[in-house]
């Protein structure tokens, strides 16, 4: 089993950065991939980023290439996504997963294991 809790959520304002962090605990030896989705109030939860366990490869949403970048550290079992820009848009709950496969999935239904969710808020 694999427990995940991300932290680093917060009130920003429009143009502003957060960094979130993701931390792994339990079997991560297992852990492949990790990923970040969130949801939106009123909308179903979408795929943000995901990252192989070797960091070579990341996959991104389209609409987020360029703003946020994913990136792991197996030392420290710790999954993190920087976030630039932020837009009112990005306001979410967003959520840690992880599967012990080496592809770079971007459905939910492909992640095992999942966080509890942190929430983001950009004011503008």
């Amino acid at each position: 089993q694999v427990h995940l809790v991300e932290s680093g959520g917060g009130l920003v304002q429009a143009g502003g950065s957060l960094r979130l962090s993701c931390a792994a605990s339990g079997r991560t030896f297992s852990i492949g991939t990790m990923g970040w989705f969130r949801q939106a109030p009123g909308k179903e939860r979408e795929f943000v980023a995901a990252i192989s366990r070797s960091s070579s490869i990341g996959n991104y949403a389209d609409s987020l290439k360029g703003r946020f970048t994913i990136s792991r550290d197996n030392a420290q079992n710790t999954a993190y996504l920087q976030m630039n820009s932020l837009k009112p848009e990005d306001t979410a709950v967003y959520y840690c997963a992880a599967v012990p496969r080496w592809i770079t999935f971007t459905h939910e239904s492909d992640y095992d294991y999942w966080g509890q969710g942190t929430q983001v808020t950009v004011s503008s």
